[in-house]
């Protein structure tokens, strides 16, 4: 790895230790709410149980996204954004994983 790329990366991981410890304020924050996770899932064409088999939740965590209950964070709210930019691509490459 190039050292320029290496100090970059070094910086991107001290930042968010400062966030996680509340020194810093994130710059931005994502959150997809209940109708965003019920479209992304339909562009999938996949059932419920489906879904939640292959992003690795529970169908009750599912079903609690989609009903505004609560709200995807951290790793599964990143495969949600990767599953929504292209689909059927996603699915194709997490089934083969």
């Amino acid at each position: 790895m190039k050292r320029e790329m290496f100090e970059e990366l070094l910086g991107s991981v001290r930042e968010g230790g400062a966030i996680l410890r509340g020194r810093k304020k994130a710059a931005r924050r994502v959150v997809i709410g209940a109708a965003g996770v019920r479209s992304i899932r339909e562009r999938t064409r996949l059932s419920q149980s489906e879904f939640a088999t292959l992003i690795g939740v529970s169908v009750k965590t599912l079903q609690n996204w989609e009903q505004d209950r609560r709200h995807p964070t951290g790793p599964a709210a990143a495969l949600l954004r990767i599953i929504s930019q292209e689909p059927q691509l996603a699915v194709r490459a997490i089934h083969r994983a």
